[in-house]
C-alpha cells in the first residue's frame, strides 16, 4: 500500500538544499520550490528518510514529513494550491535563492 505524503524542509546550506531537493524530485511532485507530494510504500519512505538523514545536519535543518494517509483516499484530495504553478519540476534545476 502507498501513502501520500507531504514533505517540506527548510535547509541552511545551499548544496545540501540541492541534494535534499535532487532526492525528492525522483520522487514525488514538487508543490512549492521546498514542499513535495509523494506516493510512497512504507520502505520507500524508510530508504528516503534514512537518503535524507544522511544529507541534513540537524543542527541547522529540519524537515516535515505529514502522512495524508493511503493513495485514493480522502488524503489524496484533503489539500489544495492556489496561484501561479510551479515551474515544471523537470526543468527545475534546483533550488533558487532570490
Amino acid at each position: 500500500m502507498r501513502n501520500v505524503y507531504l514533505i517540506s524542509y527548510d535547509v541552511a546550506d545551499d548544496k545540501r538544499r540541492a541534494k535534499v531537493f535532487k532526492k525528492l524530485k525522483g520522487r514525488g511532485e514538487a508543490v512549492q520550490f521546498s514542499v513535495f507530494r509523494c506516493h510512497l510504500s512504507v520502505t520507500e519512505k524508510l530508504t528516503l528518510r534514512g537518503e535524507l538523514w544522511d544529507v541534513l545536519n540537524p543542527n541547522e535543518d529540519r524537515l516535515l514529513l505529514i502522512d495524508l494517509g493511503p493513495v485514493g483516499a480522502s488524503g489524496t484530495d484533503c489539500w489544495e494550491t492556489w496561484g501561479c504553478p510551479l515551474a515544471d519540476p523537470a526543468h527545475f534545476d534546483g533550488p533558487q535563492v532570490i
